[in-house]
């Protein structure tokens, strides 16, 4: 039997996961990851072909769903528009989906379970018991060292997801990894967390010194060469940074900028979007990473269909100040509403010509990066395609 992932710009991370998990088990199946072109030179009959995506991906993945069947292929799903909307994703074609942790459920239906929802929502996976890569295969990604987030954006898909009890894999496991990795030449360490400065910690927020310490080290011993913490894809969040926490992650790190999500310069859209912090204490953490050493790069989203001329103003002063201050880069995004979030139904995010002059300054500088434009664009495909239970193919919308 051959189990094929469909393989997207955005879904890497969840297909190596899942591919390594497979590959562990030694089951008797081939897995491997394909483009949509190449999955026709494989026999219906003997075929199962998976889908994780995303819901900007809805459109593409519908289009290729339809032609699949009609080919008599079985299909699967999931990922983070399958959790938020499993029985569309039903409609749509697919013969079974997965929500939530989808490393157990793979397993069990490989192993002949069937049932139309997988639930990895309510049973949540232990990532100690499956591999973050699997070096024998050449199946690289960052390390996944937390799942679950314990704060309630509303705009954020990743705790209906990931869950809210934070999960993180231990020290010795990640070292051992680790080790595989340099034996095969990978001697560079990257990271999959809500907020890395959180790691090792009960509730996620409040760092672990002695945890992150002892995880860095035991990279550098089995012969990590180089070390991106508080980057890209492990970005923090600003009740985490101190200068204790700093004064560690500085002693091992190769990373010259760490990643902090501020979203929004003005206190009433960050109550809105239930960030759970203020802007004063954004500016707080940007002054300790500034201090030492590192150049703070901040996220923010422009565009919140529900922000006055007032919370846009302070949005922008406050990144002018970040900027001439602390010498902060500004990573920018527009809003996007996901399926399955509080915010959804508050329509796609909306830039001015106030924003893109403003924006474009700042990219001019060379301060500032990210896709907002692409975004806008696509947070409107995604609100058209997904609201009103769109996702089910015999709709007229």
């Amino acid at each position: 039997m051959y189990i094929l992932f469909r393989e997207m710009k955005n879904n890497w991370y969840s297909l190596a996961a899942l591919l390594s998990t497979i590959y562990s088990r030694h089951l008797d199946v081939e897995a491997r990851p394909v483009k949509f072109e190449e999955i026709k030179k494989f026999p219906p009959e003997k075929t199962i072909v998976a889908y994780s995506f995303m819901s900007f991906d809805l459109d593409t993945v519908r289009e290729e769903v339809k032609t699949l069947k009609e080919r008599g292929y079985t299909l699967i799903a999931g990922g983070p528009h399958v959790t938020a909307d499993p029985e569309g994703c039903l409609r749509m074609g697919f013969d079974h989906v997965f929500t939530g942790d989808g490393e157990e459920n793979i397993l069990r239906f490989l192993m002949g379970e069937r049932k139309k929802i997988f639930d990895g929502i309510s049973k949540r996976v232990n990532l100690n018991h499956y591999p973050p890569f699997l070096p024998s295969k050449g199946i690289y990604m960052p390390i996944e060292i937390t799942r679950g987030c314990p704060f309630s954006c509303a705009y954020c898909q990743t705790p209906i997801i990931a869950g809210r009890q934070v999960r993180h894999r231990d020290v010795d496991v990640v070292v051992h990894y680790a080790k595989l990795g340099v034996k095969h030449g990978r001697k560079l360490a990257r990271f999959i967390a809500p907020n890395s400065f959180g790691y090792g910690s009960k509730n996620g927020v409040t760092p672990n010194v002695e945890k992150i310490e002892e995880l860095l080290y035991g990279l550098k011993r089995v012969g990590i060469e180089e070390i991106y913490f508080g980057t890209f894809p492990s970005e923090v969040r600003p009740e985490s940074v101190t200068d204790e926490v700093l004064k560690v992650v500085k002693k091992y790190v190769n990373n010259r900028s760490i990643v902090i999500g501020a979203q929004s310069g003005s206190d009433r859209i960050l109550k809105i979007i239930k960030r759970g912090h203020t802007v004063e204490q954004v500016e707080e953490a940007i002054e300790k990473i500034s201090l030492h050493g590192f150049i703070p790069h901040v996220d923010f989203i422009f565009g919140f269909p529900f922000e006055t001329e007032e919370d846009v103003e302070k949005t922008f002063s406050f990144i002018v100040k970040i900027v001439e201050r602390y010498g902060a880069k500004i990573h920018a995004h527009t809003f996007m509403p996901l399926p399955g979030t509080e915010l959804f139904n508050a329509g796609p995010g909306r830039l001015t010509e106030v924003h893109y002059k403003f924006l474009g300054r700042l990219a001019s500088k060379g301060i500032l990066d990210g896709y907002w434009m692409k975004q806008e664009m696509l947070a409107r495909k995604v609100y058209e395609i997904a609201s009103g239970g769109s996702t089910d193919v015999t709709s007229d919308r």
